[in-house]
């Protein structure tokens, strides 16, 4: 049976006060994308600003495709979706089965303290419904509590962008927070595999993954979850 599934992208597209853009890294909507389609499931995208989110232009380089990438480079439909975004403050989690949000650094400045995207996933979690987030995004979480006040990560296996690929990629020092320790402050029990390595984890209806890699990993495990 088809399901509702939510995914929810960043409108931030500046890297702090480099100059460079950043915003969503494409492999991380792409492969999740095709994996939830390609199951016959229906896909809502959203965002804070709504409209089209900015891409992170590393993630379109050519060392950064993979095989989602390049479907999507060629999906007119896709494209038109994701450039009419839904406003964040206009979707309800009543509405949907599942919400997944894919990373980039964007999220580590608007979604993190995004009082629509932390009421969202409150909502869902309320619900008992999935929320997965991979690499950089499972910062969201970072101020959802459950309906004891906890924070959703506390005690709870999680995982997300390694402090090891932060450095690798040599921003430990322009980003706001970061994810591994964001993670382990909030009292999540972090795991993680080789930096750079496929690698996601579930715990109940939260559901994890590490960096780009592992994207179609989280998705799967989604999957799993919502087809029960």
């Amino acid at each position: 049976m088809s399901k509702k599934i939510l995914m929810v992208l960043t409108s931030h597209d500046q890297l702090g006060d480099t100059g460079n853009k950043t915003g969503f890294w494409l492999e991380e909507f792409a492969a999740p994308f095709y994996v939830f389609k390609d199951a016959g499931h229906d896909v809502t995208l959203a965002s804070p600003a709504g409209g089209q989110p900015p891409l992170d232009p590393k993630s379109n380089e050519p060392d950064a495709q993979t095989d989602a990438t390049k479907r999507f480079d060629d999906d007119a439909q896709a494209k038109d979706q994701l450039a009419s975004t839904l406003k964040l403050a206009d979707v309800s989690a009543a509405d949907y089965d599942a919400v997944f949000y894919p990373g980039g650094h964007g999220p580590l400045w608007d979604l993190v303290d995004d009082e629509n995207s932390i009421a969202l996933i409150e909502a869902f979690w309320s619900q008992d419904k999935p929320v997965a987030s991979v690499c950089h995004a499972p910062i969201v979480l970072m101020n959802t509590r459950d309906a004891n006040g906890e924070y959703i990560v506390k005690d709870r296996k999680v995982t997300g962008f390694t402090n090891g690929e932060e450095d690798a990629v040599e921003l430990t020092d322009i980003v706001p927070h970061l994810v591994e320790d964001t993670m382990i402050a909030r009292g999540g029990k972090y795991e993680k595999a080789t930096d750079f390595a496929p690698f996601a984890v579930q715990d109940g209806k939260l559901i994890t993954g590490q960096n780009p890699a592992s994207s179609e990993p989280a998705a799967e495990l989604l999957l799993k979850e919502l087809e029960g």
